[in-house]
């Protein structure tokens, strides 16, 4: 009962001190949600909104849904690597509450990834409990562009929203010119292993290995078109040996650690051809975990080992300008070496 009536005390503090509505704006579901014009703080429901708002305007961050790691720390600007952990409101594993996110007093929250019924219904729930709006953006490679914009103009920074706009434009441009014609046949077979084992995956059509398919490659782990399966999964061994991939990415150091000497990947194309490569994880994953705009460097960098022909990326340069532009971050010799040593290096036999 006190816990039930604080929060109704905090629902109650939030709406009297709430702003006047001045715009509605439309987001990515069809929704019509009323905002302030001044927004100061903004909640993000899960970790890919969290990047997205620290990418854009990190000011207006309430904080991590998970406190960064101390191997991730480096790689964000200092001012923020201690923003408290808020809890995530979305995605499998939800931690937060109504109550944690009142107490953050936000002006807006920002939901940035898949969109479906599930997503829609707890964003009118918790909007209607709280009185806070709550946006919905498509997070998937095709509408980057525009959550860009979109989410720039409504906190104010549009210049930047332009800029990392433009730059996401530009490289889906390259991705596409160097790709045209490459039939389907001459483009690698890729798996995306997941966990220690690397028997997690994700299926095609999935918005956590669409960037597989973005970089010119074919996801092994594919359900066909009649399926509705969609997401993470896990996989047997014989799964995967069945389909032989030629390619393997993983983030996780342990499965890339083993592979090379595990009797049960041995027969596996990818492995014997030692094309099993390991994706950068800090702050965020290359390749995924979680599927947000931290994607972007995951394409520049997996465009090239699919491709080195087409794409001969200075990756070393390459990271650089992508941290200092979209992480707020000057890496120095040692930090850059520690982020991408792994993801140059393969086997010595």
């Amino acid at each position: 009962m006190r816990h039930r009536s604080a929060l109704l005390l905090f629902v109650f503090l939030t709406l009297v001190v709430a702003p006047s509505w001045s715009r509605t704006v439309e987001d990515s579901a069809g929704r019509r949600v009323e905002i302030p014009d001044s927004i100061e703080r903004v909640y993000a429901a899960g970790p890919p909104a969290s990047i997205l708002i620290y990418i854009l305007a990190p000011d207006r961050l309430t904080g991590w849904p998970r406190a960064p790691k101390p191997y991730e720390r480096p790689y964000l600007a200092p001012e923020y690597r201690d923003l408290p952990e808020t809890g995530r409101l979305t995605g499998r594993g939800s931690t937060a509450n109504l109550e944690v996110l009142l107490r953050t007093r936000p002006d807006l929250i920002i939901d940035f990834g898949s969109i479906n019924d599930t997503y829609v219904s707890l964003a009118d729930r918790v909007q209607s409990q709280t009185g806070i709006p709550y946006l919905l953006i498509d997070g998937r490679f095709d509408n980057t562009p525009v959550a860009l914009r979109l989410v720039g103009d409504l906190l104010g920074v549009d210049a930047r929203g332009e800029e990392l706009a433009g730059y996401a434009e530009a490289l889906f441009k390259d991705l596409d010119t160097a790709l045209d014609g490459v039939p389907e046949s001459q483009r690698p077979r890729v798996y995306m292993a997941r966990g220690p084992d690397g028997q997690e995956t994700g299926l095609k059509g999935s918005i956590n290995t669409e960037i597989i398919e973005r970089a010119g490659g074919r996801n092994v782990a594919d359900p066909g078109q009649a399926s509705i399966r969609r997401g993470i999964v896990r996989s047997s061994i014989e799964q995967v040996i069945a389909v032989d991939p030629d390619t393997i990415v993983t983030w996780d150091e342990n499965f890339y650690r083993r592979v090379w000497d595990d009797p049960l990947w041995a027969g596996i194309t990818a492995v014997r051809s030692k094309r099993v490569y390991f994706s950068p994880t800090a702050p965020f994953g290359w390749i995924d975990r979680p599927p947000s705009l931290n994607r972007l460097m995951g394409l520049k960098w997996l465009s090239g080992v699919f491709f080195p022909d087409r794409f001969p990326h200075d990756l070393r340069a390459e990271t650089r300008r992508f941290y200092n532009l979209f992480y707020h971050v000057d890496l120095d010799d040692a930090d850059l070496e520690r982020l991408i040593g792994w993801a140059q290096q393969r086997p010595a036999n």
